[in-house]
């Protein structure tokens, strides 16, 4: 039997659009810097724990994991992956396939429409609830995990995956998704 991988898409939080400000230096709008923490207490009390971290180095997602990470009993490496900024579904592959076989669950943190797309490429069966909603919607903060029977990152195949959950912060009773 092959081991498992788990790689979790994680939308940054809903960022504000202040004037004059650079796509990249957007931060966390109030409604995201309180769900960031409601998808952190998620991740530990569902011991979703990643091995490693990979961040697109916008200010919104960084501002994401720093709230995410104080909810996790441990504080797992972490990267800036400048691949994952303004990344199409092609590239996000690239990324997760060059990843180390040793990580066995990946969280990544990044934007749409690449985390979406990547997820419905990857996610051939699974949780068929969990699948409607992201197909309908993948919010801010919206939180993919999905698992592979595979040995190393770089067997990843189209729709190889397993859509374990689709979580956002509405599906978890706090607040409007956006």
């Amino acid at each position: 039997m092959a081991a498992m991988r788990r790689l979790m898409l994680l939308r940054h939080a809903k960022s504000a659009w202040p004037a004059n400000t650079a796509d990249r230096d957007r931060p966390l709008a109030t409604r995201g810097r309180e769900a960031a923490p409601v998808m952190g207490r998620y991740l530990a009390e569902e011991l979703l724990l990643p091995d490693l971290v990979l961040i697109s180095p916008a200010k919104r997602t960084a501002e994401t994991w720093e709230l995410v990470k104080p909810m996790l009993p441990e504080k797992p490496p972490t990267q800036f992956e400048a691949r994952i900024y303004e990344a199409s579904r092609e590239r996000l592959l690239k990324v997760v396939q060059e990843t180390d076989p040793g990580v066995r669950t990946l969280l990544m943190i990044g934007h749409n429409p690449g985390f979406e797309e990547l997820a419905t490429k990857l996610a051939g069966h699974g949780d068929r609830y969990a699948a409607a909603r992201m197909a309908q919607k993948y919010p801010t903060c919206g939180l993919a995990v999905i698992d592979f029977s595979i040995e190393d990152w770089r067997d990843l195949a189209a729709q190889g995956g397993r859509l374990d959950r689709f979580v956002t912060p509405a599906s978890l009773g706090e607040g409007p998704d956006e």
